[in-house]
């Protein structure tokens, strides 16, 4: 009898679990999908499983709160509808607060075409270990402005933790991105700061990329400073054809193409093969078929950091960590540079022209190494003076 009281007490139990579970995810579909403007989406307290996407299209001034970013936390696990996690587009003045969502099949919160779109304490992750069939991105605002990303976490994903793409108005604080392959990165964006965040435990720190063939050619205006980027040593789990598959274990701070950006005040310790470099889109070797691309990094200055390489050497299961390696063999320098340049960047006496600089000042153990990686790596440069400048 007793045993009989039991087994029905816990069949009870679990269909009242399985009707609120229910409940939420309904309640929540239609709260997205009937929100007026102005509407605040209350998240309760607790975990909760969804099986489809929760989309929100053409909103103004929406908040969609939970109850903090360790009480209220929502799994898309047992997702069998749509990608994301939450798709937010062609919306203005929408803010995320205060909860977790977990293990979509894609993009954990994407959003696109808005206005004025903030994230504070909010947490996306791929529970488990990190695996090449989670999701390409945590946070993903693209093709957005005044963006805000305040007090956030993101871990696990098979891209960039936090990534910012094609967007103006930027900021990227207070957050710590784990164990991704891109911790936090900026593409093809203008008017970026990057500060007071921790970026640790993935392949690559913080990366700020120009891109071939999107619909915003050109980024720029970013600053990345006091943040602390440390041990980003992790296996690169990216899916193959991925730019992020190239970025070598151990990448600290790295900077692909892009203009007009400034590093300074950064801690970048423990990052064994580049704690920061500076390339042209040509080191990837990938075919550019995009005329308006322009693929040299240019108007660069990174001063005041604080370098620590650490014992570990850099990684040989990337073909240029593994080249530099053997290359610089036990005294790999804390700056890297490919070399690659545009002859238009220089004028009739070799000096680079106003605007096209590339300067290095005041960084603390700011070893230097030139890659010439144009000449096929023959003549390796450890000679700073012509980069010392400010800007």
């Amino acid at each position: 009898m007793t045993n009989r009281f039991h087994f029905l007490f816990f069949f009870c139990l679990s269909s009242i679990v399985l009707s609120a579970q229910s409940d939420f995810e309904n309640n929540l579909l239609e709260q997205f999908i009937s929100a007026e403007d102005g509407a605040t989406i209350t998240l309760p307290a607790g975990n909760y499983s969804m099986k489809g996407s929760l989309w929100l299209d053409g909103k103004n001034n929406i908040t969609i709160k939970g109850a903090g970013i360790n009480s209220t936390t929502i799994t898309f696990k047992d997702q069998t509808e749509g990608a994301e996690g939450m798709k937010i587009t062609d919306c203005k003045n929408i803010t995320l607060s205060d909860f977790t969502v977990q293990d979509s099949k894609g993009d954990l919160i994407k959003t696109q075409n808005v206005d004025g779109m903030t994230f504070k304490n909010v947490k996306t992750e791929w529970t488990g270990k990190p695996d090449k069939k989670n999701g390409a991105y945590g946070l993903y605002p693209v093709q957005c402005q005044n963006v805000v990303i305040d007090g956030c976490v993101a871990i696990g994903a098979s891209d960039a933790g936090i990534y910012v793409g094609q967007s103006d108005k930027i900021v990227v604080k207070n957050s710590k991105a784990i164990n991704n392959v891109a911790g936090i990165e900026i593409e093809n964006s203008t008017n970026a700061d990057v500060f007071d965040n921790e970026a640790y435990g993935n392949t690559g720190g913080i990366l700020i990329f120009d891109l071939p063939g999107l619909i915003k050619k050109k980024g720029g205006n970013v600053r990345i400073f006091n943040n602390n980027v440390h041990d980003n040593n992790y296996k690169n789990f990216a899916p193959k054809g991925n730019i992020v598959a190239q970025v070598p274990p151990g990448t600290g701070v790295m900077i692909l193409a892009t203009s007009k950006v400034e590093i300074y005040d950064n801690e970048i310790v423990n990052n064994r093969s580049f704690p920061f470099v500076i390339a042209s889109y040509y080191i990837t070797e990938n075919k550019i078929d995009d005329e308006e691309y322009d693929p040299y990094p240019y108007s660069i200055y990174a001063h005041d950091n604080n370098f620590v390489r650490g014992k570990k050497k850099p990684s040989f299961s990337n073909k240029l960590s593994a080249l530099v390696r053997l290359k610089f063999k036990k005294t790999t320098p804390s700056i890297i540079y490919d070399g690659i340049t545009d002859e238009s960047h220089f004028d009739k006496d070799g000096k680079r022209k106003a605007g096209y600089e590339i300067c290095f000042k005041n960084n603390k153990n700011g070893t230097f190494g030139d890659l010439d990686a144009a000449n096929s790596f023959k003549n390796l440069n450890r000679d700073i003076t012509p980069y010392e400048c400010e800007k």
